[in-house]
């Protein structure tokens, strides 16, 4: 019969060679999650969530070394400059470095002037949902109710998708990406249970339950789909898709489409790594140049971080979408939910 190459084994041992023993317990687990992960928020939310992950670690358990190899940045940032020069970015006035408790950032290289553009990157760089619509993927974002309504979560697959392609145009910025993040989606159930009595902890269970119900959802839709075709249907793990999702939630950007009759999500590399401070909005897109500029808040001294700034957005905002909380945050705020009680001789009505 003469021996078979690994493509063809995986192919008959089910997906990404698991077994068909694994693999049936994955696809069982994953239609317990997407129901689950489909009801409303009940009274027991806490216990919910924590049978919720316990199914989820089971799934992570049995896609063990199946997902994607981890890849240390760092090695990779060489790559990343020489393909941003190659695309005829110029980033002559600053470089990436490491930046103490904020992690990597961009240092000026040499003084920046207030108002000053330091940046342009194209949009022939950026990831976006338009490139999304024109890849292999594009028949299912652009058919799937889902992908349709939620932009974000196309941009998570095809990202996905191109990480897995070692030959994707976008290889050396993927690469420079973080393996993984400091987004709630990553918390332990003990680092969960510390923010009790914070509104915030109510948010990141919904947020997780969503991002389960999606993984379970598209996992089903590979398998079962004959027209989906390329790598997904092959290879779809909880963890890759939650480095997927935390990469688009900690580093998207809206752009005008091409027509520039609407926006869009887009990753802008090289422009994401800068980090975040008080102040105002000082990226642009300009339709002329087809491009993102973006300007000095400030001025900028040779070898000073240079920082943008990432919206209003509370502390509980910053952590659940960034994975950090800024503690000179001019507008955080706490949200407290008030119940309004009615009481009579016989009830006690919750509105």
């Amino acid at each position: 019969m003469g021996r078979k190459n690994r493509k063809d084994r995986a192919s008959n041992d089910g997906e990404m060679g698991l077994g068909k023993k694994k693999l049936k317990e994955i696809l069982s687990l994953n239609t317990q999650l997407l129901e689950m992960c489909s009801k409303p928020s009940s009274s027991v939310e806490w216990q919910d969530f924590v049978h919720i992950r316990s199914l989820v670690e089971r799934v992570r358990e049995l896609q063990k070394g199946h997902v994607l190899p981890k890849v240390q940045r760092e090695d990779h940032f060489v790559e990343f400059d020489k393909w941003l020069t190659e695309s005829g970015v110029d980033t002559s006035k600053t470089s990436i470095a490491k930046t103490g408790d904020t992690g990597y950032g961009l240092l000026a290289t040499q003084d920046i002037q207030e108002l000053e553009i330091f940046l342009r990157i194209p949009r022939k760089m950026m990831l976006t949902v338009e490139a999304a619509r024109q890849s292999i993927i594009g028949p299912l974002v652009k058919t799937d109710s889902i992908l349709k309504a939620m932009p974000h979560v196309a941009l998570a697959l095809f990202l996905l998708n191109e990480k897995m392609n070692p030959d994707s145009y976008w290889a050396p910025y993927i690469n420079s990406l973080p393996e993984k993040y400091s987004t709630p989606l990553y918390f332990t159930s003990d680092e969960v249970q510390l923010l009790k009595g914070s509104p915030v902890q109510g948010n990141v269970m919904y947020q997780y339950k969503n991002i389960v119900r999606q993984y379970a959802y598209f996992y089903k839709v590979f398998q079962t789909n004959p027209a989906v075709v390329g790598p997904l249907k092959e290879q779809f793990c909880f963890d890759d898709y939650r480095w997927a999702v935390s990469t688009i939630m900690t580093r998207q950007n809206e752009i005008p489409t091409g027509q520039g009759d609407q926006m869009t999500s887009a990753l802008i590399p090289y422009w994401d790594m800068c980090n975040h401070t008080n102040g105002t909005f000082s990226t642009d897109f300009n339709i002329e140049a087809d491009c993102s500029e973006c300007y000095a808040l400030n001025n900028v001294n040779k070898a000073d971080q240079v920082f943008i700034y990432y919206g209003p957005r509370t502390n509980s905002q910053l952590l659940l979408n960034s994975g950090f909380v800024y503690p000179e945050n001019n507008l955080d705020s706490l949200e407290i939910k008030l119940g309004t009680f009615f009481h009579c001789k016989t009830f006690m009505f919750r509105f």
